[in-house]
């Protein structure tokens, strides 16, 4: 499969988790995948094929119900956003996103907070500390009256609303 078919072919791919993280060739068998699991597939794919310029981001950004399909639990919190890392590639510099059929980057572009980028293993533990630790930092930094443990389980209903 050419390089621009297989992007076209994991964007259709439905929006789901696999049952281990850590293996994201489980986007195939499995037939579904999130945006870490589909684009750490996909850098493991250019990777291999000696496809040049192909950079797996974490983007960390304000998740909310403007910008993300979650329904209205941050309203019903009283919460303005969550920190939420998104990843997705960049190619030659350019944004590439196959989370799903109906990703589009531009929803959530003015609501990026930062970027790093990492290579594909990191999908599993790395981000997954990496953002903990960012949400940590922001619940301090903003004096917010919630916990991480609250806070972790609204995100958690956000991102399940998502794979309805």
């Amino acid at each position: 499969m050419e390089w621009k078919e297989t992007l076209n072919f994991i964007k259709q791919i439905p929006y789901g988790r696999n049952s281990n993280r850590k293996d994201f060739s489980l986007v195939i068998s499995e037939n579904k995948g999130t945006c870490s699991s589909k684009h750490a597939y996909l850098k493991d794919f250019a990777n291999k094929n000696n496809i040049p310029n192909v950079q797996l981001i974490i983007g960390m950004y304000k998740m909310n119900e403007q910008n993300t399909k979650i329904g209205s639990l941050l309203l019903d919190n009283n919460l303005e956003y969550i920190p939420e890392a998104h990843c997705y590639l960049k190619i030659d510099g350019k944004i590439v996103d196959v989370t799903s059929k109906e990703s589009d980057f531009d929803k959530i572009k003015t609501d990026l907070l930062e970027e790093i980028e990492i290579e594909s293993y990191q999908v599993s533990d790395f981000k997954v500390n990496y953002h903990q630790n960012y949400i940590k930092n922001w619940l301090v930094e903003t004096n917010s009256k919630f916990t991480f443990e609250e806070i972790w389980k609204i995100r958690e209903q956000c991102v399940n609303n998502l794979t309805e």
